[in-house]
């Protein structure tokens, strides 16, 4: 036998054992990366994707109806049997989800939460990790402490909040509100200011004749709170000619101090959906920048539409405005299609020819 077939014959063992291993590595790889898909990958339109949020979506929107009826006493005590089943199901369903999101977070395309194990708890201290757990833990720890009944069904509306994963909406208002945070603290700073002035004042003018119900400067913190909300319930109002006036300031006052924070919100979440809109305008520039789209290339638009929150409609607005432009900047007629281009015109008999602008037949 020759060195050559030696070295191969050698050599063929160890590439049957690291093909053993890889094949026994790699089916489990893949059911990870296909139960992320599965919970996470809704950008693609996968079947089973699809399928799975709205079963989800479902139990979620069940467990909240269900805890409100068992709130009244005729169905709950007519139908506890059912109730609890629906709870036992429920919590094993969003404990099974947890764990697998869990154990598939490290497939995040981002890198974020690669490490095995400290991925994994970067993870679970994200909030969305967080509401899901929150959302079994009230039925685990009912079976260790002796918590009142109360208290564990108005935990489980805590699944409620479970909802903001698959809002694309409530996720862009919770980013801005993260964005703009210094503005909304600031904000709120100035309003507990304005609440504690308004108190103090109302105290003076009000304490000497109405002492029931301005007895301090916190007895009157629901009167300022009730009147800068421009709330007014009415049960308690100033007597005096002072006190009125104040009052009146105070509600004037009000309406801008509680325009205040919407007013930096609305600001905010209309400028991250301008940025979403051109950042998707920018993505459907570079799909047409061969002057077609392919499969892929819709994949990709699909995808970003996706993660942008933007509807069908919106991304076709944008996609025809993008075409539009790019056919004009090529010199082609966005509404007959003709090619604009240059052609020559006699200006009369015997004189030279000059170019102008304007369609070719």
């Amino acid at each position: 036998m020759s060195t050559a077939d030696g070295a191969r014959s050698g050599s063929g063992p160890a590439r049957v054992d690291a093909g053993a291993r890889a094949a026994r590595a790699v089916p489990a790889t893949t059911r990870r990366r296909r139960a992320y898909a599965l919970l996470n990958d809704t950008a693609t339109h996968h079947h089973g994707s699809r399928v799975v949020e709205v079963a989800l979506v479902a139990l979620i929107v069940g467990n909240v109806i269900a805890v409100m009826l068992e709130s009244v006493p005729a169905l709950g005590l007519s139908y506890t049997i059912w109730f609890r089943t629906f709870e036992i199901v429920s919590v094993l369903l969003f404990s099974v989800e947890y764990l697998c999101r869990l154990w598939t977070s490290v497939e995040d395309p981002n890198g974020h939460y690669a490490h095995p194990l400290r991925g994994r708890l970067r993870y679970a201290l994200t909030p969305l990790a967080i509401i899901d757990l929150l959302a079994v833990l009230p039925f685990f720890l009912g079976m260790i402490l002796p918590l009142d009944l109360r208290f564990l069904r108005v935990a489980r509306l805590l699944r409620l909040a479970k909802l903001g994963r698959y809002s694309r909406a409530m996720t862009a208002l919770l980013g801005v509100i993260y964005e703009e945070i210094d503005a909304v603290l600031a904000a709120c700073v100035i309003l507990v200011v304005a609440l504690v002035l308004a108190a103090a004042g109302i105290y003076l003018f009000e304490h000497r004749v109405q002492p029931e119900h301005f007895a301090s400067i916190p007895a009157a913190m629901w009167w300022s709170v009730t009147t800068l909300t421009t709330v007014g319930y009415g049960d308690v109002t100033p007597i005096t000619t002072g006190g009125r006036f104040f009052g009146g300031c105070v509600m004037i006052v009000g309406i801008g101090m509680v325009a205040l924070p919407a007013g930096i919100l609305a600001s905010a979440f209309s400028e991250r959906l301008r940025t979403r809109r051109e950042s998707y305008a920018v993505i459907v520039d570079r799909a047409l920048a061969d002057g077609r789209i392919t499969e892929d290339d819709r994949h990709r638009l699909e995808q970003a539409r996706d993660q942008l929150g933007l509807s069908r409609e919106e991304a076709l607005r944008i996609l025809s405005r993008v075409a539009r432009e790019m056919l004009v900047h090529e010199g082609v007629c966005p509404h007959c299609g003709h090619v604009i281009g240059r052609r020559r015109q006699t200006t009369g008999p015997g004189q030279a020819a000059v170019d102008a602008d304007g369609p070719t037949p």
